[in-house]
Protein backbone atom coordinates (compact mmCIF):
# COMPACT_ATOMS: atom_id res chain seq x y z
CA UNK A 1 0.00 0.00 0.00
CA UNK A 2 3.00 1.90 0.91
CA UNK A 3 4.59 1.48 -2.02
CA UNK A 4 1.75 1.88 -4.37
CA UNK A 5 1.22 5.48 -2.77
CA UNK A 6 4.45 6.28 -3.00
CA UNK A 7 4.05 5.17 -7.05
CA UNK A 8 0.68 7.42 -7.26
CA UNK A 9 2.64 10.53 -5.95
CA UNK A 10 5.51 10.63 -8.31
CA UNK A 11 3.05 9.46 -11.31
CA UNK A 12 1.11 12.78 -9.94
CA UNK A 13 3.85 15.26 -10.30
CA UNK A 14 5.18 13.80 -13.34
CA UNK A 15 2.12 14.69 -14.91
CA UNK A 16 2.14 18.08 -13.30
CA UNK A 17 5.42 18.59 -14.53
CA UNK A 18 4.48 17.56 -18.19
CA UNK A 19 1.41 19.55 -18.19
CA UNK A 20 3.37 22.68 -16.83
CA UNK A 21 6.22 22.63 -19.10
CA UNK A 22 4.82 23.90 -22.31
CA UNK A 23 4.24 27.50 -20.76
CA UNK A 24 8.42 27.92 -20.45
CA UNK A 25 8.61 26.68 -23.77
CA UNK A 26 6.01 29.16 -25.12
CA UNK A 27 7.36 32.39 -23.12
CA UNK A 28 10.69 31.71 -24.87
CA UNK A 29 9.58 32.01 -27.98
CA UNK A 30 7.73 35.20 -27.57
CA UNK A 31 9.54 38.32 -28.10
CA UNK A 32 7.03 40.95 -28.49
CA UNK A 33 4.24 41.90 -26.65
CA UNK A 34 1.71 41.72 -29.64
CA UNK A 35 2.59 38.25 -29.75
CA UNK A 36 2.19 37.89 -25.45
CA UNK A 37 -1.36 39.07 -26.21
CA UNK A 38 -2.31 36.47 -28.47
CA UNK A 39 -1.08 33.57 -26.39
CA UNK A 40 -2.74 34.96 -23.66
CA UNK A 41 -6.18 35.07 -25.27
CA UNK A 42 -5.46 31.36 -26.17
CA UNK A 43 -4.80 30.62 -23.17
CA UNK A 44 -7.08 31.87 -20.59
CA UNK A 45 -6.94 29.14 -18.24
CA UNK A 46 -3.60 29.70 -17.17
CA UNK A 47 -4.77 33.30 -15.84
CA UNK A 48 -2.11 34.93 -17.97
CA UNK A 49 -1.23 38.82 -17.23
CA UNK A 50 0.99 41.39 -18.75
CA UNK A 51 2.37 43.09 -15.93
CA UNK A 52 4.03 47.19 -16.31
CA UNK A 53 6.28 47.45 -13.73
CA UNK A 54 8.09 50.69 -12.25
CA UNK A 55 11.41 50.48 -10.16
CA UNK A 56 9.64 54.11 -8.46
CA UNK A 57 6.20 52.45 -7.32
CA UNK A 58 6.18 49.05 -7.49
CA UNK A 59 8.09 47.89 -4.55
CA UNK A 60 6.88 44.17 -3.57
CA UNK A 61 9.15 41.12 -3.53
CA UNK A 62 8.54 39.84 -6.75
CA UNK A 63 7.71 43.51 -8.25
CA UNK A 64 11.76 43.95 -7.35
CA UNK A 65 12.90 40.41 -8.63
CA UNK A 66 10.96 41.28 -12.20
CA UNK A 67 12.87 44.73 -12.50
CA UNK A 68 16.23 42.94 -11.13
CA UNK A 69 15.87 40.58 -14.74
CA UNK A 70 16.92 41.20 -17.97
CA UNK A 71 14.80 41.42 -21.60
CA UNK A 72 14.19 37.87 -22.64
CA UNK A 73 14.59 36.42 -19.31
CA UNK A 74 12.04 33.42 -18.54
CA UNK A 75 12.13 31.90 -14.91
CA UNK A 76 9.71 30.41 -12.64
CA UNK A 77 8.37 30.98 -9.27
CA UNK A 78 6.43 28.30 -7.68
CA UNK A 79 3.99 27.63 -10.02
CA UNK A 80 4.12 30.88 -11.88
CA UNK A 81 6.44 31.65 -14.88
CA UNK A 82 7.43 34.75 -15.93
CA UNK A 83 8.75 36.17 -18.86
CA UNK A 84 10.56 39.94 -18.92
CA UNK A 85 9.38 41.25 -22.55
CA UNK A 86 10.40 44.98 -22.14
CA UNK A 87 13.07 46.38 -19.50
CA UNK A 88 14.41 49.77 -19.61
CA UNK A 89 16.17 51.56 -17.27
CA UNK A 90 17.04 55.38 -17.07
CA UNK A 91 18.92 57.59 -15.08
CA UNK A 92 18.23 61.45 -15.11
CA UNK A 93 20.40 64.22 -13.87
CA UNK A 94 20.31 67.91 -12.40
CA UNK A 95 22.26 70.21 -11.86
CA UNK A 96 22.84 74.00 -11.93
CA UNK A 97 25.37 75.76 -13.65
CA UNK A 98 27.06 79.18 -14.46
CA UNK A 99 28.25 79.33 -18.15
CA UNK A 100 31.29 80.81 -19.32
CA UNK A 101 32.15 81.55 -22.98
CA UNK A 102 35.49 80.97 -23.81
CA UNK A 103 35.16 82.86 -27.60
CA UNK A 104 34.76 86.49 -25.85
CA UNK A 105 37.00 85.89 -22.52
CA UNK A 106 40.49 84.61 -22.34
CA UNK A 107 41.78 81.85 -21.14
CA UNK A 108 43.09 83.91 -18.04
CA UNK A 109 40.29 85.42 -17.20
CA UNK A 110 37.80 82.10 -17.18
CA UNK A 111 40.29 80.75 -14.75
CA UNK A 112 39.94 84.13 -12.55
CA UNK A 113 36.37 84.01 -12.60
CA UNK A 114 35.95 79.79 -11.84
CA UNK A 115 37.88 80.83 -8.66
CA UNK A 116 36.17 83.92 -7.53
CA UNK A 117 32.47 82.22 -8.16
CA UNK A 118 33.91 79.00 -6.43
CA UNK A 119 35.22 80.77 -3.48
CA UNK A 120 32.15 82.70 -3.20
CA UNK A 121 29.87 79.90 -3.24
CA UNK A 122 31.89 77.86 -0.75
CA UNK A 123 31.78 80.98 1.26
CA UNK A 124 27.82 80.39 1.28
CA UNK A 125 26.61 83.04 -1.73
CA UNK A 126 23.68 81.95 -2.97
CA UNK A 127 24.37 79.67 -5.57
CA UNK A 128 21.40 81.05 -7.58
CA UNK A 129 22.29 84.90 -7.19
CA UNK A 130 25.95 83.73 -8.69
CA UNK A 131 24.30 82.22 -11.53
CA UNK A 132 22.23 85.07 -12.28
CA UNK A 133 25.39 87.83 -11.81
CA UNK A 134 28.03 85.43 -13.60
CA UNK A 135 26.26 83.08 -16.67
CA UNK A 136 26.78 83.93 -19.78
CA UNK A 137 24.28 82.09 -21.77
CA UNK A 138 21.02 84.25 -20.94
CA UNK A 139 18.90 81.52 -18.93
CA UNK A 140 16.49 82.50 -16.99
CA UNK A 141 16.37 79.62 -14.35
CA UNK A 142 19.63 80.49 -12.30
CA UNK A 143 21.36 77.62 -14.02
CA UNK A 144 18.79 75.02 -13.29
CA UNK A 145 19.38 72.33 -16.20
CA UNK A 146 16.06 70.03 -15.08
CA UNK A 147 15.45 66.56 -15.28
CA UNK A 148 18.07 65.49 -18.04
CA UNK A 149 19.31 62.45 -19.75
CA UNK A 150 21.36 62.17 -22.71
CA UNK A 151 23.29 64.59 -24.64
CA UNK A 152 20.26 66.35 -26.62
CA UNK A 153 19.93 68.18 -23.81
CA UNK A 154 23.35 68.70 -22.14
CA UNK A 155 26.74 68.26 -23.80
CA UNK A 156 28.46 64.76 -23.04
CA UNK A 157 31.08 66.08 -21.27
CA UNK A 158 28.65 67.73 -19.29
CA UNK A 159 26.43 64.50 -18.12
CA UNK A 160 30.11 62.40 -17.43
CA UNK A 161 30.44 65.26 -14.84
CA UNK A 162 27.24 65.41 -13.17
CA UNK A 163 27.49 61.56 -13.12
CA UNK A 164 30.78 60.81 -11.94
CA UNK A 165 29.73 63.80 -8.57
CA UNK A 166 27.77 63.77 -5.40
CA UNK A 167 24.71 66.06 -5.02
CA UNK A 168 26.33 68.81 -3.45
CA UNK A 169 29.87 68.90 -5.26
CA UNK A 170 30.91 72.00 -7.06
CA UNK A 171 32.99 71.43 -10.30
CA UNK A 172 34.13 72.63 -13.87
CA UNK A 173 33.54 71.13 -16.64
CA UNK A 174 35.19 72.56 -20.08
CA UNK A 175 34.16 71.60 -23.61
CA UNK A 176 37.54 72.86 -24.90
CA UNK A 177 36.58 72.23 -28.53
CA UNK A 178 33.41 74.52 -28.39
CA UNK A 179 34.98 77.35 -25.81
CA UNK A 180 32.59 76.41 -23.36
CA UNK A 181 33.08 76.74 -19.48
CA UNK A 182 31.05 75.48 -17.44
CA UNK A 183 31.23 75.48 -13.18
CA UNK A 184 28.25 73.05 -11.84
CA UNK A 185 26.81 72.02 -8.63
CA UNK A 186 24.92 68.64 -8.31
CA UNK A 187 21.83 69.95 -7.13
CA UNK A 188 19.85 66.25 -6.73
CA UNK A 189 20.79 62.72 -6.49
CA UNK A 190 20.63 60.91 -9.66
CA UNK A 191 16.98 59.63 -10.37
CA UNK A 192 17.42 56.18 -11.43
CA UNK A 193 14.36 54.27 -12.83
CA UNK A 194 13.69 50.96 -14.62
CA UNK A 195 10.43 49.72 -16.11
CA UNK A 196 9.46 46.36 -17.20
CA UNK A 197 6.72 44.74 -19.12
CA UNK A 198 6.77 41.07 -18.07
CA UNK A 199 4.21 38.47 -19.10
CA UNK A 200 3.25 36.20 -16.31
CA UNK A 201 0.99 33.00 -16.46
CA UNK A 202 -0.10 29.63 -14.29
CA UNK A 203 2.79 26.74 -15.13
CA UNK A 204 5.87 26.13 -15.59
Amino acid sequence: MKNSLVVSGMLLLFSLSAAAQPVHDAFAKITTVPEAQQWIAANPKLKPALLYLNSQKDSTVIDRRLLRQNQGDVFSVGYVTYKVLEAVEKVNFRASYIFLDGGSLSESQVDSLKKIIVQKASSGTDWNSLSDQYTMDGNTTHGDTGWFFGEEMMPKEFQDAVKAHNKGDIFFVDVSDRGWHYIVKKTYDDDDKKTATVLRANGR
